[in-house]
């Protein structure tokens, strides 16, 4: 796969709420692709791993516990995941560790509007975490397209503008921009 053409589209839709002891960032993003087309690279094993932050040990179709791996570079670190909701093809919940994800699949003239609503305890965490989805979901795009990049995922997101946008999305949000803890960086 090629990177070298590789360049982020523009900033998504995107807010953060607050919810007790939680945050939620919500991700909006439209595809040009029919909810089906979506719903297969959410859950199938093979287009994940060609997209998404982690590789997956079976479908998300259906619920139940999964592994999530998170892939960066030469380290693989699986997380207990658990599906608790699906339903094709327009809504997606499962955990992912202590996060919450919940994907919203809605058919629109000309594709799909994807909602993500992604739950995690750190406020400071939003805006990294929505680089991290605005690149892989441009991945997809390209993955969906027939014209897939291959994954871009950890510290490599770094080479792809995630540094950029995980500071435009703090500022989108009004959050505080702050960096990758060390022991995140290479």
């Amino acid at each position: 796969m090629d990177h070298s053409t590789f360049k982020p589209g523009p900033l998504s839709e995107v807010n953060a709420r607050a919810s007790a002891d939680q945050w939620t960032l919500v991700f909006v993003r439209t595809l040009r692709h029919s909810p089906t087309k979506v719903w297969a690279a959410l859950t199938e094993p093979a287009q994940l791993a060609e997209w998404a932050p982690f590789t997956t040990d079976r479908d998300l179709g259906s619920r139940g516990d999964a592994i999530l791996t998170m892939i960066d570079g030469e380290v693989a670190e699986p997380t207990s995941a658990t599906v608790t909701r699906s339903e094709p093809p327009t809504l997606l919940e499962y955990t992912w560790g202590t996060d919450q994800l919940r994907w919203e699949l809605a058919t629109v003239e000309g594709g799909t509007r994807l909602t993500l609503l992604h739950t995690l305890k750190d406020r400071d965490w939003i805006p990294k975490i929505a680089a991290g989805w605005h690149i892989c979901l441009d991945v997809a795009e390209h993955l969906l397209a027939g014209n897939p990049v291959g994954p871009i995922r950890g510290n490599e997101a770094r080479d792809y503008g995630w540094d950029e946008l995980n500071h435009a999305y703090a500022d989108k949000l009004g959050i505080p921009a702050t960096d990758l803890p060390d022991s995140e960086k290479s």
